[in-house]
């Protein structure tokens, strides 16, 4: 049996668009558990069944824990959701490695079709857990950059999950406050 691993990168990515620039604080944390080697290739499966399931379900439980803290639940987005797919097929498939990479494209791609005043991400990696949605929850949770992200002022959401040949799962929230 594969070992269990859990990865995460600290959220304090937060993305503001002011009237003629933008500011990016920008602040990478890592807690990793025995970290695994790089990934190879993704998993045939890619967005649809098992994964569609894995968002499904961390977005219910982040807004549960939004919930619990009196705050809005955040609507789920498909637009959004497909640049974070996006990104953690990226991690998954190796072109990127476990990062914030790409973040200002990603949040370029979505002011396409939605207006926003600022935007975060959440990353997470693990492998060998049998819910390994809720396994990212819980690192967020545990994390003050995530959980910074988690109760922040947003209001849509979309969440991105991808898993490689070798099973490890690959985990990308964007939050947006729209305008």
């Amino acid at each position: 049996m594969r070992s269990k691993s859990l990865l995460v990168i600290s959220g304090l990515l937060l993305l503001k668009l002011g009237l003629s620039s933008c500011d990016l604080a920008l602040s990478f944390k890592t807690t990793p558990l025995n970290q695994s080697e790089s990934p190879t290739t993704i998993s045939q499966q890619s967005n649809d069944g098992e994964f569609t399931n894995w968002e499904e379900s961390v977005h219910q439980q982040i807004n549960q824990y939004r919930r619990s803290q009196k705050l809005p639940p955040l609507t789920l987005d498909s637009n959004i959701s497909k640049q974070a797919r996006l990104h953690s097929q990226a991690m998954a498939t190796g072109r990127l490695p476990l990062s914030h990479g790409g973040f200002e494209e990603r949040v370029r791609a979505i002011a396409q079709s939605i207006p926003y005043r600022q935007a975060a991400e959440n990353v997470a990696y693990n492998q060998g857990y049998s819910d390994p949605a809720t396994q990212a929850v819980q690192g967020w949770l545990k994390s003050p950059g995530h959980l910074k992200n988690i109760e922040g002022d947003f209001d849509v959401t979309g969440i991105g999950v991808s898993k490689n040949a070798k099973g490890d799962y690959y985990f990308t929230q964007i939050f947006i406050k729209r305008q």
